[in-house]
């Protein structure tokens, strides 16, 4: 077994906390919330202080987080229905640009891995892709309606430009570029009810999803041509769900993050914990096993919100809650 140690609480915000996200270098984390701020934090020596309060770009909840892989934007979206675009390219955060066109509230934002492409998603059932310029303007390059619920959120493949969006319809869906538009070639159904985050591993072979239905289910990419023989169509990979993770978790599983550095996935919970999931050794990768390594009830006095792993210090991750606060953890294990 393993435990998670809290590192520190900070009281990040006034009412709900809505999501925490880590730049590429694991060296600035972000968060928001129904306070309609986005703040910075760092470590000072021991501590970690909040370094920027982003303020005024909007009106509403700020509800999702998205660091560019380059490190210089934070995008962030809103239940104002729009997403800004902050850059720290000059040592201090600016609102650069606001990205308009969703009917309701934008939920959530992912960069591609090469930072040319944005996706965002909204509760008026659409996911948009927008292309960034070199000259730092945003395009609309493809408005996505295929999903027939509010879009929770959208997860960018960690090499391709692939893009994997999760809905209160029960569904994943999986994006790719097609003649110079973007199409749906993959629909994921395994859970009985909303899908509320998705995460890829290292090599985005795999995905994992949580739900409304408190389980976890982790899916496998099957290219053509697999040695296994998974029927696929249209030389498009297939994705197959090869593992349910149920029985841990007590209410819904709002967030899920996959470790790139250790391959452990932790999740966030309505239950008020947070939870860490380690495949088991020698496993068939098409028909894994995955084992509870660490589990910490009351992490926060109410919901859990967003978790998410440092990319750069093994074990650490980060999570928030509706009771206003964000917490750093360590992951310790071999615990006796």
């Amino acid at each position: 077994m393993a435990k998670l140690e809290e590192v520190c609480c900070l009281q990040a915000h006034e009412e709900a906390a809505w999501c925490v996200a880590w730049n590429p270098t694991g060296t600035l984390l972000a968060s928001c919330g129904t306070d309609k701020q986005v703040r910075i934090w760092a470590q000072e020596g021991d501590n970690w202080v909040c370094k920027s309060v982003l303020a005024d770009a909007h009106t509403r909840t700020v509800r999702s987080l998205g660091w560019s892989p380059c490190g210089n934007y934070l995008a962030s979206a809103s239940f104002d229905a729009t997403i800004a675009i902050w850059s720290k390219k000059g040592g201090e955060f600016e609102c650069i640009a606001t990205l308009e066109g969703h009917e309701n509230e934008a939920k959530s934002v992912s960069w591609s891995c090469t930072g040319s492409l944005l996706a965002t998603c909204s509760r008026d059932k659409s996911v948009w892709i927008w292309e960034v310029t070199d000259d730092e303007e945003f395009e609309c390059a493809s408005v996505l309606s295929v999903h027939t619920q509010d879009v929770k959120r959208v997860k960018w493949h960690p090499q391709k430009e692939i893009l994997a969006s999760c809905s209160y319809d029960d569904t994943i869906r999986m994006f790719r570029e097609d003649n110079d538009d973007w199409c749906c070639f993959s629909t994921l159904k395994s859970h009985s009810s909303t899908v509320w985050s998705i995460a890829f591993d290292k090599t985005g072979s795999r995905l994992a999803s949580c739900s409304d239905d408190k389980t976890v289910s982790i899916w496998q990419e099957y290219p053509p041509g697999n040695e296994e023989g998974i029927v696929t169509m249209d030389n498009d990979p297939a994705w197959k769900c090869v593992c349910t993770i149920g029985g841990y978790h007590s209410r819904a599983v709002y967030d899920i993050d996959w470790s790139h550095l250790t391959n452990d996935i932790v999740t966030a919970c309505g239950d008020d914990t947070v939870r860490v999931f380690r495949e088991e050794c020698g496993c068939d990768k098409n028909q894994p096993s995955f084992s509870l390594v660490a589990s910490l009830r009351k992490a926060h006095s109410q919901d859990v919100n967003s978790v998410m792993w440092n990319p750069a210090v093994e074990g650490m991750l980060a999570s928030c809650s509706d009771d206003g606060t964000v917490k750093i953890w360590k992951l310790v294990n071999d615990i006796p």
